[in-house]
């Protein structure tokens, strides 16, 4: 990458990709696509499993996920439970109506996955992750510094 354009650039080239990708289940569902990060998150993490964690995680408005969250509960997709040891912790779970939406959101994913990556070796594609970690550590650390 010959500058900063550049990378930003590719990310926003990644992520209008992969919102193109969503549209068919978004349109499907009748779902927006904070909804459907919302879904994905707590499935790809089901360890992180409260709003403020998807927010921080994804960096995203904790209002726009509130607004998600409420929604998605309206539709009977997620559901919340209070947690035991403290009462302001609310958990959000999945309920069955989410498989089918997972299972499309998995396969698209791997559609993404293998459409950005392809034609690059097994070898590339291990130096493209090892990099990927090195920079997100990189952000990460300038970002809890300001």
């Amino acid at each position: 990458m010959k500058n900063a354009s550049d990378m930003l650039l590719l990310v926003r080239y990644m992520m209008k990709l992969y919102e193109r990708y969503l549209e068919d289940v978004q349109v499907k569902y009748q779902l927006s696509y904070m909804e459907i990060t919302i879904i994905g998150f707590l499935y790809n993490n089901p360890e992180k499993d409260m709003a403020a964690d998807i927010a921080e995680i994804r960096m995203l408005p904790k209002g726009n996920v509130s607004a998600g969250v409420e929604t998605l509960v309206q539709k009977e997709i997620l559901a919340r439970r209070q947690d035991l040891q403290d009462r302001r912790k609310i958990h959000l779970y999945l309920l069955e109506k989410a498989i089918p939406i997972v299972k499309e959101i998995e396969k698209i994913n791997k559609n993404f996955r293998q459409q950005i990556f392809k034609n690059l070796s097994k070898d590339d594609l291990k130096a493209y992750e090892r990099m990927n970690d090195f920079i997100l550590e990189n952000l990460k650390e300038v970002l809890e510094r300001k």
